[in-house]
């Protein structure tokens, strides 16, 4: 891979984070279905036991929704909506055909990316409140039965639509070509980036450009200097 010809989209830690996201996520969507169905337990022997997933499943959530938040902290300033959303969105129908318009500029994240990641954010946000009042180990007997029922009927329809969600996620990533090897490697091609990330490659661009400028006039002062 050449580094001159390519430009980092997702750091190391990031990257990180997700892939434990991936393996947690899974784990507590697994356990949690074979709870919320007992005529599918079979997908809780991933963690063991029925008591064993029973104990495990509310701690692996409450790590999810840990890294979920660090997601949060680090991206959310490249997800807020703006008025080329709005245009990319009357668009949806092209975009979904593959004929994306090309004069819509578009940041680190497209529209469609942007409402991904605030769902994600919202509902992973209402499993961990709901989830710690049903937590039957520890909060469930603070609470009446009426709010444990509606805890629950909510955690259930968040859970439900947070792993539709996700494999949404997942068959766009494998849908945009060159997607899934930017998140593996971290860095994906200036052509890739300037087709379906314009405005964010112009920027990368820009500070690339100012940093070799920098460069150069550090490199032209000590030379001076030394003459």
């Amino acid at each position: 891979m050449n580094k001159q010809d390519m430009l980092l989209r997702t750091p190391l830690l990031v990257r990180f984070c997700h892939v434990f996201i991936v393996i947690l996520f899974i784990l507590t969507a697994l356990s949690g279905l074979s709870l919320f169905f007992p005529s599918i337990k079979a997908f809780g022997l991933v963690l063991g036991t029925p008591q064993l997933v029973r104990e495990l499943h509310p701690f692996l959530g409450g790590i999810v929704f840990i890294l979920l938040m660090f997601m949060l902290i680090r991206l959310a300033h490249h997800n807020i909506p703006n008025r080329d959303d709005v245009r990319w969105l009357k668009h949806i129908n092209r975009i979904i055909a593959g004929k994306e318009p090309e004069d819509i500029p578009i940041g680190k994240y497209n529209a469609g990316q942007k409402i991904l990641f605030w769902c994600i954010m919202s509902l992973i946000s209402v499993l961990m409140i709901t989830g710690i009042i049903m937590w039957r180990r520890y909060f469930a007997q603070y609470f009446p039965i009426d709010i444990l029922r509606l805890a629950i009927f909510f955690h259930s329809l968040a859970a439900i639509g947070l792993i539709l969600l996700i494999i949404g996620h997942a068959y766009m990533a494998f849908w945009v070509k060159g997607s899934v090897k930017g998140m593996i490697s971290g860095y994906v091609s200036r052509a890739w980036a300037r087709k379906n990330h314009s405005k964010w490659y112009h920027d990368e661009m820009n500070k690339i450009y100012l940093e070799e400028q920098k460069t150069k006039q550090a490199q032209s002062n000590v030379q001076q200097n030394s003459q």
